[in-house]
């Protein structure tokens, strides 16, 4: 990886731990301490934080990767859309339904689990693609 690509796995990073902060730390939170046998307890949360961090790190590197093998000498928004909407699809859509098929989950809290989430794609596909014009 060259240094414009590790910027952008950096800025990737970064970008998803926000958007996961405020959509599930923020926004969700409160459902989610609704649902103590479904979710870990905030103490136990923070005691598996590492893991959240690799997680996050390897969303980075793959995103970063699959995007500039693809990408298009276009202007950046609507090629950071598509992609931000592709990746969604390929994630977060299908996660979240299958979650809802396995789990008992309130079918409100998945519909914003998957509009959280895909919003957050596209907005960190529209900026790796101002990143890498």
């Amino acid at each position: 990886m060259n240094k414009k690509s590790l910027i952008s796995v950096a800025v990737m990073f970064v970008l998803s731990m926000l958007i996961g902060l405020v959509a599930h730390g923020m926004l969700l939170g409160p459902e989610y301490a609704g649902l103590p046998t479904l979710f870990r307890t905030p103490a136990d949360q923070e005691g598996k934080f590492a893991y959240m961090l690799i997680a996050h790190v390897f969303l980075a590197v793959a995103f970063v990767s699959i995007y500039l093998r693809g990408r298009e000498d276009k202007p950046f928004l609507v090629p950071g859309i598509r992609y931000g909407v592709a990746v969604a699809m390929l994630t977060a859509i299908p996660i979240y339904l299958i979650y809802y098929a396995v789990q008992p989950m309130p079918g409100m809290l998945v519909f914003k689990q998957i509009l959280f989430d895909s919003i957050g794609y596209v907005l960190m596909g529209i900026v790796l693609a101002a990143l890498n014009k």
